[in-house]
């Protein structure tokens, strides 16, 4: 696998990995207070978005921040599209090649 950190292509942003991993949906409160967290599955990633799989009776916000188990940093993340327990996001912003293979070189180690 090869990523062009410095200088993706707009096609490398759509390009899907598999990751299945843990991470957290952190609910986005009043003035960006980060309060209630739950647990879910990342099943694929991409610089623009992931699928995430989550509990069919969970109500998912639109806006929320994706959190990686393992990676402390917050994703701002929109909800795309939800079907039974997965639920297609996008990211707020592209996220940095570097850090995405990071990601996916943890998740091979582990």
């Amino acid at each position: 696998m090869h990523l062009d950190t410095e200088h993706p292509q707009p096609e490398q942003a759509y390009r899907e990995f598999s990751l299945d991993r843990p991470g957290k949906i952190i609910f986005v409160g009043h003035h960006l207070s980060t309060g209630t967290q739950v647990r879910c599955l990342i099943r694929t990633i991409t610089l623009a978005g992931a699928v995430l799989e989550v509990n069919p009776n969970l109500e998912v916000p639109n806006h929320f921040f994706l959190e990686i188990l393992g990676i402390h940093d917050e994703i701002g993340s929109t909800v795309v599209k939800r079907e039974g327990d997965l639920v297609t996001i996008s990211f707020n912003m592209l996220i940095n090649p570097e850090f995405l293979h990071h990601v996916l070189r943890l998740n091979f180690e582990a």
